[in-house]
């Protein structure tokens, strides 16, 4: 077996063909279901916003959560090519730049999600340091836009700064939990701070 095929059947794994089956773009939509089923973060008619929403599994998922009288928004850098539901719009754009396209967005969801995940290079700690980056971009986010009580879900890369970011988080919302879902590949340093009952003043 040459290289390539080798990566290829790495990756084809059970959530993979169970995706392509269920006519997802990606695997990573059954963190989200796992998450969902635990926590029961998102219900009908709530507004979400989707931080890293490409390729768009997980607003595909949550469009249906929702139903069409919630709204989904989702913002990436790249664009989401799939077809969406009428009552989920797209913003393509840097998520350090939020301010720019804030007011078109709003700031009244019940929910902020963030899979955001860096250009990884191989080395943990560096890898680490961008994860951290993004988490803290997005938990600039959740604080402009989430409602009081509102919840937010952050995938991190488990580094040593970690604790510090958690803290951070546990300071704004009344509940905090760590998360590593069953669909994570094993060999992932990524967890999911799950939080809810955004405090005000936050």
């Amino acid at each position: 077996m040459n290289r390539s095929a080798k990566k290829h059947s790495k990756w084809n794994d059970h959530y993979s063909r169970r995706a392509k089956k269920e006519r997802f773009p990606a695997r990573s939509v059954y963190k989200l279901q796992e998450m969902q089923q635990k926590y029961n973060l998102i219900k009908k008619g709530d507004r979400i916003l989707d931080l890293g929403c490409s390729p768009g599994s997980w607003l595909l998922y949550v469009a249906e959560l929702t139903g069409n009288k919630g709204h989904v928004a989702g913002i990436d850098l790249k664009p989401v090519t799939i077809n969406i539901p009428p009552h989920v719009t797209i913003y393509t754009g840097d998520i350090f730049s939020f301010d720019s396209f804030s007011e078109s967005i709003g700031n009244d969801f019940n929910v902020v999600l963030s899979d955001m995940a860096p250009a990884t290079t191989g080395n943990k700690k560096v890898d680490a340091a961008r994860s951290l980056n993004l988490c803290q971009a997005a938990l600039a986010v959740a604080q402009k836009a989430l409602l009081p009580g509102g919840s937010f879900v952050c995938k991190i890369f488990h580094g040593e700064d970690f604790k510090e970011f958690s803290n951070s988080v546990k300071i704004c919302f009344s509940t905090h939990k760590i998360f590593k879902p069953k669909s994570s590949r094993k060999a992932s340093k990524e967890i999911y701070l799950v939080s809810t009952g955004k405090k005000d003043g936050f």
